[in-house]
């Protein structure tokens, strides 16, 4: 099962956990707003507007925080790259917990999107260019896996922390945690080199990519089809995981929805879809993988949406929302290094992912506009499905890359 890991050489091996822990500290200090959200509309910091606004102006920033973080790692490596966002985010994570007001929280939440997006960028092209092309799927899902490790993490502190301190002093203390990512970068630096193909690439005589190659005649559908991919999945996930908790409680009137046991349930459920999607992206191909997810996350949507169940059977149904609504990003990363030659992989996987976080961040703005006028459960529905309709399209358009080795620009225009 673990063939991948044991092959690597001791560097790749530093790589690894050098990725996947800068992902888990990336979710750690995403997550934690969501804790911190209802505590701050209960102090009356912000108001539920406010809140929404301050989510979704994260998201779009970290979308050119991606594609700016890509354009680094092009230019000045992978691992270095990596640092900078790492500390970046970390840092604004940290001076959130100084904020006196909702405009001060908007600036430093909004700084700190840019370096939250431009974290996967690095990472996820690090990792896909020391991994055998037979093992891509495996080892970078596993780095995509980390977020749940970060999201428990976050939810096992922001509990901690609220339930011994008061509540207008622990979500201040939340934020100051989050600068501990922070200190991985000093052990990236010293460990974690870059890997042989790109140095490979800068040594060569070729001109500096810039950050309109990608929509260049040559890459422009690729770009395209991977930001519709991009768009599709995590627009699904925003539409079902903003609105599902209103959906439940108001709809369903299942209080359990906010302990730390039913978040368990999605959080295991979103680990174990990670790793299954990772091995199954390697076994039954890229686009048999996304497949399989996007019918798997639209068909359990629409049991939590549409069909009357238990309290008992909805917490239990956790872990499969947890499953197919995560795993199906364990492909991104894999699908993207390998459509993308090395000179411009980091800017093409910054900016696809991220542009579509980006553009899926409205996603939740147009279920709470048709929910004024249809049951919220039937507007979930409605775009969800049609987020994961996209994930089709854009997986049916793309080309089988399972197993695909890394090439370069030259190489594929040639």
């Amino acid at each position: 099962m673990f063939e991948w890991y044991r092959e690597l050489a001791p560097q790749g091996r530093r790589t690894f956990w050098a990725c996947f822990g800068g992902y888990a500290l990336d979710a750690f200090d995403v997550q934690i707003y969501s804790f911190i959200l209802p505590v701050l509309i209960g102090l009356k910091f912000l108001n539920a507007t406010e809140a929404g606004l301050l989510a979704t102006t994260t998201l779009v920033l970290s979308a050119f925080g991606g594609w700016f973080a890509g354009m680094l790692a092009d230019r000045l490596g992978r691992a270095r790259t990596l640092q900078i966002t790492v500390i970046w985010f970390a840092f604004f994570t940290f001076l959130s917990g100084f904020a006196q007001n909702f405009e001060q929280l908007m600036v430093t939440r909004g700084l700190m999107g840019l370096g939250f997006g431009g974290e996967w960028a690095a990472g996820a092209v690090l990792m896909g260019e020391v991994i055998a092309a037979r093992h891509r799927g495996k080892a970078v899902g596993f780095v995509q896996g980390s977020w749940s490790w970060g999201w428990a993490a976050a939810a096992l502190v922001a509990t901690l922390l609220f339930t011994t301190l008061d509540n207008a002093i622990a979500w201040r203390v939340l934020f100051l945690v989050g600068i501990a990512p922070a200190f991985v970068t000093f052990w990236i630096r010293r460990l974690v080199p870059e890997p042989e193909v790109f140095a490979a690439s800068q040594a060569s005589q070729a001109p500096k990519p810039s950050l309109m190659d990608i929509f260049r005649p040559a890459l422009l559908w690729t770009t395209l089809r991977a930001s519709l991919l991009a768009l599709g999945a995590q627009g699904g996930y925003y539409a079902i995981t903003t609105w599902l908790p209103r959906f439940l409680s108001a709809e369903r009137h299942i209080t359990i929805l906010g302990s730390l046991g039913y978040l368990s349930v999605v959080i295991a459920g979103s680990f174990f879809g990670y790793v299954s999607a990772a091995y199954l992206g390697d076994a039954i191909g890229r686009r048999m993988n996304f497949l399989l997810f996007a019918v798997g996350s639209a068909a359990i949507v629409l049991v939590y949406t549409q069909i009357p169940v238990s309290n008992e059977l909805m917490l239990l149904l956790g872990f499969p929302l947890g499953f197919f609504s995560s795993g199906i990003f364990s492909g991104m990363g894999p699908v993207m290094t390998e459509l993308f030659p090395t000179e411009v992989r980091g800017t093409g996987q910054g900016f696809c992912y991220n542009v579509g976080r980006g553009l899926a961040a409205f996603f939740p703005t147009l279920v709470g506009v048709a929910s004024a006028s249809m049951p919220l459960g039937a507007a979930i529905g409605v775009f969800a499905a049609a987020a994961y309709g996209l994930v089709i399209i854009a997986t049916l358009l793309l080309p089988e890359t399972s197993g695909q080795s890394l090439v370069s620009l030259a190489r594929q225009e040639g």
